[in-house]
């Protein structure tokens, strides 16, 4: 009998202390997700993703310069993609909402001529190629091709003509992002500066 009461004692105190340390553990950290799988539970818990891209391997310097100045040039015009991706967030609604066709031209204008006196010096200092990989940007962050935005906003005749200029600069305004394929440097790039290694 009095091992019963022993093993009874030993039970409660083993609660008791378990029952404290749960309620300790739950003030400190987050509620997890658990799957109980055969009587085991699992612990599980969503953590961010890791990127990981194959170490660059140059044959030679000229390569590893060429390489670096592209990542440069993508530093220089992602600043740029971003806010067009946030201003088309921004006005496309309210472009939308207007009701007719004249509101819409001067809310463009007003934009356009907003936009000129803010970025029209560095645009005008930005290369052929950093021209290239900014529309692939756009591309990017709108879901769109740069065609398609001009088309959208400003009509089919000024699409055909901007499209004509872009062609023979050599780019293309309805060439779209391929992440995967022709543009996995850009995105290799875009992705890195995102989590703060460039």
């Amino acid at each position: 009998m009095g091992k019963v009461f022993k093993i009874a004692g030993m039970v409660v105190v083993v609660g008791f202390l378990l029952q404290k340390g749960l309620a300790a553990q739950e003030k400190d950290s987050a509620l997890m997700m658990g799957i109980i799988e055969k009587g085991d539970t699992i612990i599980h818990k969503n953590i961010p993703e890791i990127v990981v891209f194959p170490q660059r391997e140059f044959k030679n310097n000229r390569q590893r310069r060429r390489y670096n100045r592209f990542i440069e040039k993508v530093k220089k015009v992602y600043p740029y993609a971003k806010l067009a991706g946030e201003m088309l967030r921004e006005y496309e609604p309210k472009y939308l909402a207007l009701e007719d066709d004249r509101s819409r031209r001067k809310m463009m204008k007003e934009l356009e001529q907003q936009l000129l006196d803010e970025y029209k010096d560095d645009l005008k200092r930005m290369t052929l190629s950093e021209g290239r990989i900014l529309l692939k940007l756009i591309d990017r962050e709108t879901s769109r091709t740069s065609f398609s935005l001009i088309k959208d906003f400003r009509g089919g005749v000024p699409a055909v003509f901007w499209q004509g200029i872009a062609r023979l600069f050599g780019s293309n305004l309805k060439e779209e992002y391929d992440p995967k394929g022709e543009d996995r440097i850009i995105e290799e790039v875009v992705s890195l500066i995102e989590i703060g290694y460039l």
